[in-house]
């Protein structure tokens, strides 16, 4: 059976995505009977195509961006075609990094499901909202996922992103859950496999650069502060007035991130070339490498 890993991305997440990879490959006694690929926004126009059009997004329009931090998450629901609907694949996002062997879960008996991924939310209301940033796939069982077909739906308001993004349009019979530890957000314990850091103000290797992403709707119980944010957008810019970065509140996976930095520097699996050009773009803050270098080694 075919076994894959893919990691979506785009040019802001490059480097999370590269390390990502290694931390895949690090972490796994099996490394050799899976692939890893990524799925990155320029080989994959479509997305491109949109640039500035509106969308529905939790019952409001929003406008598609690729310069957005999250422009590669529609790219999550590629790997079934990509596989041409056989074996097994993983999906994770570019902030995602194997702590445990993934292997683990490519290999899981999956008891019939189609998909699996962890509750996005502990409340009941949204018991059933997948988080897809990470989801074990079925692709045999998947063959009505057509990812450009329904990102192109967004745009005629017949799908919403936030409803697609964690399964809504998915019978519930086809999917399944598994532990959060695969999928951990921002928290990284002796029983995380998989470490996510998910709030993008906190991501290590952003701190103290400008943000670039588009914040959640989270205002809209708030008409007058709704207003002021799309104003603040349409007069000043998109991400205008937002910010910086900050520092990631735990230091324990600050260390985690630039350890696997330092050992990808030291074995050529990047070079300091790109980190320097990636600085430049402002994707990856200015003193990377400086941390990187007083990391001290992760354990074997």
């Amino acid at each position: 059976m075919k076994k894959c890993v893919f990691i979506h991305t785009n040019e802001r997440q490059w480097l999370g995505a590269v390390l990502s990879r290694y931390s895949l490959q690090r972490n796994s006694a099996h490394a050799d009977e899976f692939d890893i690929e990524y799925i990155h926004v320029r080989d994959h126009p479509f997305l491109a195509e949109k640039e500035g059009q509106p969308f529905l997004r939790g019952g409001v329009t929003r406008e598609w961006r690729m310069d957005d931090l999250q422009s590669f998450t529609p790219l999550r629901f590629m790997p079934p075609e990509l596989m041409g609907y056989e074996g097994r694949a993983i999906v994770i996002d570019p902030d995602v990094f194997a702590v445990g062997d993934v292997y683990e879960l490519l290999t899981r008996d999956m008891q019939g499901k189609a998909v699996m991924g962890r509750h996005r939310s502990a409340k009941q209301n949204k018991a059933q909202c997948v988080a897809t940033s990470v989801m074990l796939m079925d692709c045999a069982k998947l063959t009505h996922w057509h990812c450009r077909q329904e990102f192109e739906e967004l745009f005629r308001f017949e799908r919403d992103y936030k409803e697609w993004m964690c399964l809504a349009h998915e019978s519930p019979d086809n999917i399944g859950y598994f532990e959060p530890e695969w999928n951990d957000f921002d928290r990284l314990t002796d029983r995380t496999r998989m470490l996510h850091n998910t709030k993008r103000r906190t991501q290590p290797w952003k701190t103290g650069l400008p943000v670039d992403f588009t914040p959640a709707d989270k205002l809209k119980k708030y008409p007058p502060l709704a207003f002021l944010n799309r104003l603040r957008a349409r007069v000043f810019g998109e991400y205008a007035l937002l910010g910086r970065y900050a520092p990631h509140p735990d230091p324990n996976q600050e260390r985690f991130f630039f350890g696997l930095l330092n050992e990808a520097l030291e074995k050529g699996v990047v070079s300091e070339q790109l980190i320097r050009d990636e600085m430049q773009r402002n994707h990856v803050r200015h003193d990377a490498l400086e941390v990187a270098e007083r990391t001290p080694p992760l354990p074997e």
